[in-house]
């Protein structure tokens, strides 16, 4: 074997794409590499990873692709459709390729001629090259069939001759683009004995590219000549040595099997059971589209095998069914965070293996199956083992309604089959009643007769072991309640929990089997006629009352005699709770009234947690939940909009309960974290929310984009599906006109504002002096347009026409297409209010939650007339112009359409809806005048808005409750019932969550309380320490799964084109989704699909020699220019110039070579680290005066402060005396919010540390005298404890008997009189900060103590700092929104913006650093480098990480998320080795690491290229 024949190493150098030029007129994409040839193995050539992906790609879709394009084409109009106007152009292209034909077919004559003739090896290589230069370039038309028959036998002949490796690669090379060009060349070459000579070159597989090649022309072959290809043995010929090829090959030669397994011959020998095995091996791959393949070819051999016993036996033994449940469960995990392949398949496999009994229909299969089942107990008991538990996790993470009702199916014949001894085992291993109880939730009739007949065989095998956990676990309510619907209302679990779509569906590949019936949904064997329900509406009451009957007796139907001992005590401590809630309470009673609470919420812990177990049906049945959310909102979380009037009483009430709430729930020292009463809680919660929750998922069916025009609102073509409407005017409607258009194709992801805007000139007129005017007529004549600038006058008019002509003269748009879609960018309605920039849909469609709105001063409001339609449709009105209608329902204005009729759709219950006819259909919009009204709109007044008095504000700010009152105003979805026991959850778990994440602040007010009080005199029991619950407790699994699925559909352009409880809840709710969840959806709605999806594409091939042109790809780049030697001045250029740029930035040192990822990696990371220096004015312990930028010392200083970077206060009078120097830190401000913005928009790290509250101000949130510990914690403890004394003191002046003398003694502070402090009015640490100018405020004294406090928590935190974080936000939003980070805590903005710093593992270290080029995991210098990195301090491993990637820290997720993959390769040299150096390639996180003799001198070594190394980017 030749040096061909060794594994191919993949190198880091990749040749040239495929000089391949598609057609003209139908694009054909090539696998084909047309490189010079490669000699032998360790020439620096290597077929592209691009070129074998798109090879793969195609062959495994092009057939199923064109199988459904007339169906999907008639379901919205295409903007690719011939039009007259394009005849003439057509005409030219066909003569200019009828020219090239004639031509290509002249060169193709004189080379076959050439191969004929046998000249020596030259000749035939310099022919064949020749051959397939031409092949490169011509189309189908340049061949005919007498040319490939004749080409056919020469290419096999010359791909025998095994003298010459080259000619061979040449010969093969040439048969791939024969078939790609002449598919049909496919049967000649068959008949010429190719695919035997194709298959005895990879058996042997002396040459690793010709192998390769060898692949590329098989699967071509094997397309339309399967079978041909089975015979020859090209399947194990494919697979025999797949291990030995780089990814992209190895799909390659999957398709190559896919294409052969999918026309399997139904009768004759079956030569495809000897690949079992190795398709078994390759289910255990790490790539994904592999797996895919490999399921896809197993399912395919086993609908031919299921026909023989004796196949399905030797099936089994290759142990298949491991194998699938390996899979599932990995697929199937708490959170589904990646995406589910073939789980359709793999579970019609599934129900294929087991036997379905059909009583006296059964057939011979079937009754083959039982007997062999009845004779291997064992077998079957194993199976049901594996496959259990996982079946019902499936069903439990929220999968849709096909994937659920496979599972029930297999669930259900495992319970037939199963022996009364086994099946107790087997359900040992899930809590089938509870299970159940969640599946009765469900609507559809198919899962719930499933769950009937499962429960019904399980009490008539094991009445007596699972009777009673039927009943607590609430099977028997549910199954009650099916028969007696009355009983539904007084049940608080929910037996019709939710609205599943009839289209739900996530699996792409089977769209046609989900339009029929659930009954036929795993049939092996397709019906071709569209066959009746099986169900019909009185089999699930008859088999319910079934059940009940014989089963259940008959004192159960009494509520009181079928309670559980649980769930009446539970609901005895309910009513308790709930009686508090009315009872009065004054001054005199508070005290017995938080003890009572104290007590209640005792004992329900008790019972939560106590010996007997607490099912969900009875905590949910018990009230416990809405008691406790009435009792801690004071019911106020069933109003609508929360208007605090008299607010100080009220929030001292909800004050005081939050404090008993968290004394009870985080007292606890003793105690492990996931045993605090708040951590069970939250299970419960979670446990219930699972079990009744029904979000839908709305998938796509495998949606592809082509091109449609939308002419409302804009007149542009969009890559999506756009809704046909018509518009009619609402009955009654005399001041609107009709809509001159019959039925107008709407753009899905277009705001209701924006539909509005173009209707709105098309349907208003006005009678006035001139007679009828439009909407349009009357701009000209409004006082409106005197208050635009002069060239912002005609902006409705250019925008109408533009409309106008675009419907009308679309074929001549066409004709031009860069000018077309240069005028429709142009044209878009949205704008970035920050930037004033036009924005694509990527970057504006984002749902309402993210979208910014500007509304008009009063002065505006003013002049408008009644009837003046605003003239610009980009900025929102104040008032809606229209309302519409859609099947009689208002339309809210804050949702895209697509959310709208979706919605519409969900709450319907009428047809069967597919999502071909969710396109196809005409809806009906009717529009009427909306009524004008000069008062504002009361819905408008959350308690957000709400303006406090400033006593008011001063006990908010310092019990801080504003941010606990004002989540009773918010809207959690806006698609479910207040009323709803998931409400009730969902709201609990936001209090809970907020209760915990303030627990030290409720806890410190406690602790003042208590000072006050007089229950404690020692102002050091004012410390408190929090044992917090972790974050990831309040994330649901469920719900993250169902948002990541929602996310991974193609049609997900934006948010809004998600359905509105996605949008709703990780708004109002983004607890409930994991930090991995969030960040993809935020990168999807502050930067649209293209950033998502390059993420994701980064992220799944993170294992691939792809990374490196994957990550950033398809993103405009733009290159800077930057000096070392003034980074900040650069920084600033930079941002001036660069900003706004949407594509990704890169950056280039003066006088230095390296460019990439890796120097712009460092340039965030030096820009961190001018930020940080002494000198700058801009944070707290930086005790220099401002001074000019002249003025700064050139060997600055970095600040460390261990709690985080503050802003340092500045007086807001300081403008006047100072203001040139503090206009400088503004500008600093401004330019680190345009670098924190950037960095986080192009996925960079910085090497920053800003305070925990420094975060929360750029989150939007309020801080108080609490948060100032975390940044400062000596002022912050002097200052709460001076909060205690005068809170004492206020107590002792309420009192009614108290002596003058005592009022001096108690206003001490730690035996100290405050006036001998000798503290004046100067900000502490800043003595050139005056608090206050006024006389009488000179010294701190008693009288004055609280006006002080005030005074330094209000520049600390407030005025101070304002302007500084004011300007921060101008320069963050100058990039995108930074309302987009409000879904994170103040902890994962710090871990978006500065990554990692975790500690690594050997073992993490193993498993997510690539070795290659002479290094395995087992190489000696490998585990010396490894052991000393584990042996590295903090330091230095922050240096090894700038020397490899760039950057000291790794991105969020560490080094698993590190991307491209960190390699360590072997440094070759000429000498000794321990005289070389490593050395880096940061752009590929690249090591070339010297063998070095010693771990001692490797680690010498390391550290002086680490030290060295820093501050340059040469060649290496």
């Amino acid at each position: 074997m030749g040096s061909r024949g060794q594994k191919r190493t993949e190198t880091a150098d990749e040749l040239p794409a495929d000089k391949r030029a598609c057609s003209s007129l139908e694009f054909r994409p090539s696998s084909s590499n047309c490189s010079s040839i490669r000699t032998h193995l360790n020439s620096p050539n290597s077929t592209p990873d691009a070129d074998m992906e798109t090879s793969s790609s195609t062959s495994a879709s092009s057939r199923s692709d064109g199988e459904h394009e007339k169906e999907d084409e008639s379901a919205y109009g295409s903007c690719d459709s011939d039009d007259a106007e394009q005849q003439p152009r057509h005409h030219i292209l066909r003569d200019y390729q009828r020219r090239r034909s004639s031509s290509d077919h002249g060169k193709l004559n004189t080379i076959l001629s050439n191969l004929n003739e046998g000249n020596g090896g030259s000749g035939q290589l310099a022919a064949l090259t020749e051959l397939c230069e031409v092949l490169s370039f011509c189309n189908e038309d340049s061949l005919s069939s007498l040319m490939a028959d004749s080409l056919s036998p020469v290419l096999v002949k010359l791909a025998k001759n095994e003298s010459n490796a080259n000619i061979m690669l040449l010969a093969i090379r040439g048969m791939t683009y024969l078939c790609d060009v002449y598919p049909r060349s496919s049967g000649f070459l068959v008949r010429h004995d190719a695919v035997p000579a194709l298959c005895e070159r990879l058996l042997a597989i002396e040459y690793v590219d010709v192998a390769e090649q060898c692949l590329q022309a098989l699967e071509k072959i094997s397309r339309d000549q399967p079978v041909a290809c089975l015979q020859a043995g090209a399947i194990m010929a494919a697979l025999n040595f797949i291990d030995f090829f780089s990814i992209s090959v190895q799909r390659v030669a999957l398709a190559t099997v896919v294409n052969i397994c999918k026309k399997l011959p139904l009768e004759g020998p079956a030569p495809f059971v000897e690949v079992v095995p190795k398709l078994c091996d390759l289910l255990q791959h790490e790539d994904q589209q592999l797996v895919e393949s490999v399921a896809t070819c197993l399912i395919k051999i086993s609908e031919r095998m299921c026909q023989s016993s004796e196949l399905m036996e030797e099936l089994c033994k290759h142990e298949l069914i491991n194998q699938v449940t390996l899979i599932m469960k990995s697929n199937s995990r708490t959170t589904i965070s990646q995406p589910i392949y073939n789980v359709h398949e793999v579970l019609k496999l599934l129900n294929e293996l087991l036997p379905a009994s059909t009583g006296d229909q059964a057939n011979q299969v079937v009754l083959d199956k039982e007997s062999f089942l009845a004779d291997h107990h064992d077998l079957l008991q194993r199976f049901g083992m594996d496959l259990f538990p996982v079946l019902v996790q499936v069903v439990n993470s929220g999968a849709n309604i096909y994937v659920c009702y496979g599972c029930l199916s297999v669930i259900s014949k495992l319970v037939v089959l199963s022996k009364p001894d086994m099946l107790g085992e087997l359900l040992k291993t899930a809590n089938i009643p509870s299970f159940l109880a969640g599946v009765f939730t469900r609507k559809d009739h198919h899962l719930l007769m499933l769950a009937l007949q499962i429960a019904e065989i399980i009490l008539k095998k094991l009445s007596d072991v699972f009777l009673s956990s039927f009943i607590k676990e609430g099977v028997f309510y549910v199954i009650d309640a099916l028969l007696m619907p009355e009983k539904c209302s007084q049940l608080m679990l929910p037996v019709f929990g939710g609205i599943q779509p009839s289209f739900d569906s996530s699996q792409k590949s089977s769209a046609r089997e989900f339009q029929r019936c659930l009954c036929y949904a795993f049939d092996m064997v397709p019906s071709s006629s569209v066959s009746s329900c099986k169900i019909d509406k009185d089999t699930v009451c008859n088999l319910a009352k079934h059940i009940k009957t014989n089963y259940f007796a008959p004192e159960l139907v009494e509520s009181d005699k079928g309670m559980t001992d649980v769930l009446q005590n539970l609901r005895t401590l309910s009513a308790a709770l709930s009686s508090l809630i009315n009872m009065p309470v004054d001054d005199g009673t508070t005290v017995q009234h938080e003890e009572k609470f104290y007590s209640i919420l005792h004992q329900i812990m008790l019972k939560l947690n106590g010996r007997e177990p607490v099912s969900t049906f009875e905590f949910i049945e018990s009230g416990i939940v809405k008691s406790l959310m009435h009792y801690l909102s004071d019911g106020m979380h069933m109003r609508g909009n929360v208007e605090f009037t008299g607010s100080y009483d009220h929030l001292v009430v909800l004050g005081k309960r939050f404090e008993v709430f968290t004394k009870l729930f985080f007292s606890y020292s003793d105690i492990l974290v996931e045993d605090l009463p708040l951590s069970i809680l939250i299970q419960k919660l979670q446990s219930g929310l699972s079990t009744l929750e029904n979000f839908p998922v709305i998938p796509s069916h495998g949606f592809k984009q082509r091109n449609s025009f939308a002419t409302v609102p804009n007149g542009r073509c969009v890559m999506y599906p756009c809704f046909r409407v018509r518009f009619v005017r609402a009955e009654g409607e005399n001041c609107l006109s009709d809509c001159a258009e019959d039925v107008l194709a709407v753009d899905p992801f277009s705001p209701l504002d924006a539909i509005e805007g173009y209707l709105w000139p098309k349907v208003f007129t006005e009678r006035t002096e001139y007679g009828e005017l439009d909407a349009e007529e009357l701009e000209q004549r409004e006082v409106l347009p005197n208050l635009l600038p002069s060239n912002a006058n005609s902006t409705e008019a250019k925008s109408s026409g533009f409309i106008d002509s675009m419907s009308i003269d679309l074929p001549e748009m066409q004709e031009d297409e860069a000018n077309f879609s240069q005028i429709a960018s142009e044209q878009v309605h949205f704008r970035e209010l920050n930037s004033g920039e036009t924005m694509s849909l990527d970057e504006t469609n984002m749902g309402s939650a993210g979208k910014e709105q500007e509304f008009p001063t009063e002065s505006t409001k003013n002049m408008r007339t009644p009837c003046s339609a605003s003239g610009d449709n980009d900025i929102k009105d104040s008032s809606a112009r229209l309302l519409l209608y859609l099947e009689g329902h208002q339309l809210d204005r804050t949702l895209m359409l697509y959310q709208v009729i979706l919605q519409q759709l969900l709450n319907s219950e009428k047809e069967f809806m597919t999502w071909a006819k969710l396109w196809s259909r005409v809806y009906t919009i009717t529009y009427k005048r909306a009524l004008e009204s000069n008062q504002d709109d009361p819905q408008e007044h959350t308690y957000q808005e709400r303006k406090f008095s400033v006593s008011d504000q001063k006990i908010a700010s310092i019990q801080n409750m504003g941010y606990f009152a004002s989540m009773f105003a918010c809207k959690l979805t806006s698609d479910l019932d207040k009323s709803s026991p998931i409400y009730d959850i969902l709201f609990l778990l936001k209090l809970l969550e907020g209760i915990n994440k303030y627990s030290f602040h409720l806890m410190s007010c406690e602790r003042v309380r208590a000072f006050a009080e007089g229950r404690n005199d020692n102002l050091d029991n004012l410390k408190v320490m929090v044992r917090s619950v972790s974050q990831n407790e309040f994330v649901s699994s469920r719900l993250t799964g169902k948002l990541e699925q929602q996310m991974q559909d193609a049609f997900t352009l934006s948010t809004g084109g998600m359905p509105l409880w996605c949008n709703d809840l990780v708004s109002s709710c983004p607890f409930m989704f994991s930090f991995e969840a969030r960040c993809k959806y935020f990168r999807l709605a502050a930067f649209g699909p293209r950033r998502g999806q390059l993420n994701a594409i980064s992220r799944s091939n993170s294992g691939t020699s792809s990374d490196r042109q994957t990550t950033s790809g398809g993103l405009p780049r733009k290159k800077f220019l930057v000096s070392r030697d003034q980074i900040l001045d650069s920084a600033t250029r930079m941002m001036d110039l660069l900003a706004r740029h949407k594509g990704l930035l890169e950056v280039e040192y003066n006088e230095e070579v390296g460019t990439g990822l890796g120097p712009t990696l460092e340039f965030y990371t030096l820009v961190s680290h001018e930020f940080q220096k002494f000198g700058l004015g801009m944070w707290r312990g930086d005790h220099c005066s401002f001074i000019t930028s002249t003025t700064l010392p050139t060997e600055s200083v970095i600040l460390r402060n261990s709690s985080g970077l503050f802003p340092r206060p500045c007086s807001p009078k300081s403008d006047a005396n100072n203001g040139i120097q503090f206009s400088q830190v503004l500008k600093k401000f401004v330019l680190l919010g345009q670098i924190v913005a950037k960095a986080i928009q192009d996925g960079r790290v910085l090497d920053v540390s800003f305070s925990k509250a420094f975060y929360k101000l750029i989150l939007g949130q309020d801080l108080s005298l609490y948060d100032i510990q975390s940044f400062d914690p000596e002022l912050g403890r002097t200052l709460l404890e001076f909060q205690a004394i005068i809170v004492n003191q206020k107590r002792l002046q309420e009192s009614i008997c108290v002596e003058n003398a005592a009022l001096k003694q108690d206003l001490c502070f730690r035996n100290t009189r405050i006036e001998d402090l000798y503290l004046d009015f100067t900000l502490p640490g800043y003595p050139d900060y005056v608090l206050s100018s006024e006389c009488n405020l000179k010294m701190v004294n008693s009288a004055n103590l609280e006006e002080y406090v005030e005074l330094v928590v209000d520049a600390t935190i407030h005025s101070g700092i304002a302007r500084q974080v004011e300007a921060f936000k101008s320069g963050f939003n100058q990039i995108f929104s930074i309302s987009h980070l409000h879904i994170f805590t103040e902890e994962e903005l710090d871990r978006l913006l500065c990554g990692e710093c975790d500690i690594w593992a050997f073992n993490e270290l193993l498993e997510h650093i690539k070795f290659d080029h002479g290094y395995t995991a087992s190489s000696p210098p490998i585990v010396n480098l490894l052991e000393i990195i584990q042996e590295f301090e903090y330091s230095q491993r922050r240096a090894f990480l700038q020397f490899v990637t760039g950057a000291p820290r790794l991105p969020p997720g560490g080094l698993a998320s590190l991307i491209p993959k960190l390699t360590i390769v072997r440094k070759h040299s000429s000498n000794c080795a321990d005289t070389e150096l490593p050395s880096v390639m940061t752009c590929a996180n690249y090591l070339k690491l010297p063998p070095y003799s010693s771990k001692e001198k490797m680690k010498e070594k390391l550290l002086y290229a680490i030290s060295e190394g820093q501050g340059s980017f040469h060649l290496s």
